[in-house]
């Protein structure tokens, strides 16, 4: 994690995201599902922002593109659920929502102050900073 107080600018340069998903009948795409609600975390968690009456198009609504998603280290733990189909469990979205508040954690831990609102965009991150100074 890169925090710059005086940019605002926020990189995450690697999320190792660790999900029970019972039996991986197809690991490459339980690979993918996990890839994929990182990099939603990692939107929802720095850019993604809808204010009603401004936020017309995706000019205004940013998301993550390539450049702005980690590596992703991911790790299948597979312990098989016996109602499940042949044992799977669930992974799509589950992978986005521990995400959000590791990166969250992360600039507070980098920063030594908390920023409370979401996103933690470059206006909130250096007003945090700015607070912490003070």
């Amino acid at each position: 994690m890169e925090v710059d107080t005086e940019t605002g600018r926020v990189r995450v340069r690697r999320i190792a995201a660790s999900h029970d998903v019972g039996k991986a009948i197809n690991p490459k795409n339980v690979i993918g599902q996990i890839k994929g609600g990182v990099a939603m975390g990692v939107g929802m968690a720095l850019m993604e922002e809808f204010i009603p009456g401004k936020t017309d198009s995706f000019v205004d609504y940013l998301i993550p593109t390539t450049q702005d998603v980690p590596e992703v280290i991911p790790i299948l733990v597979e312990d098989r659920e016996p109602t499940g189909p042949f044992g799977a469990k669930g992974v799509g979205e589950p992978a986005l929502i521990p995400t959000v508040a590791a990166v969250m954690n992360a600039i507070a831990d980098a920063m030594g102050q908390r920023v409370y609102s979401l996103p933690a965009s470059l206006e909130r991150i250096v007003e945090a900073a700015r607070k912490k100074k003070e």
